[in-house]
């Protein structure tokens, strides 16, 4: 039979375990894939150890003869915790020691902000006066009229 212009796949037939098979454990599929993968990996590591045990003992071809070092490859720059020497100073490269710079410098830009010692800050200063005088006149001014108007109140209840 034709399966027309765009052929699927051929995924092969399905089979699937009978609740007598499961019950029973004959069933072809594994109940859990981890305990089969876990089986699987102890075979392997084992058949790994044995495998690596045979090639350090003998080498084929040059490597037996000569050690040779590849320079293109990259050596691993990862080191541990342990082999880390703390008294070693590393020198920073340009940009970092740039970034370093500039946070610091405006560390010291906002402490100085914070003291009222730059001109910025002055000036914030200085508005802020500003507005606190022109807002305490308002409330002033705000208190009079309130008791002008108590005034009138009381004088037209007379």
């Amino acid at each position: 039979m034709g399966r027309g212009k765009f052929k699927g796949k051929p995924t092969g037939r399905r089979q699937f375990s009978t609740t007598e098979e499961m019950i029973a454990g004959t069933s072809s599929r594994p109940r859990t894939f981890k305990k089969e993968a876990e089986v699987e990996e102890e075979e392997r590591s084992e058949e790994s150890e044995e495998e690596s045990e045979e090639e350090s003992e003998r080498k084929k071809g040059p490597q037996g003869v000569i050690e040779i070092e590849n320079p293109n490859t990259s050596k691993p720059k990862t080191m541990k915790a342990r082999d880390v020497d703390l008294d070693k100073t590393t020198e920073l490269s340009r940009r970092e020691r740039e970034e370093i710079e500039k946070q610091r410098a405006h560390e010291r830009y906002m402490k100085l902000q914070e003291q009222g010692k730059t001109d910025q800050a002055k000036k914030d200063l200085e508005r802020l006066a500003l507005i606190r005088q022109q807002r305490a006149e308002a409330a002033k001014k705000r208190e009079e009229e309130k008791a002008a108007k108590e005034q009138k109140k009381t004088e037209a209840r007379k």
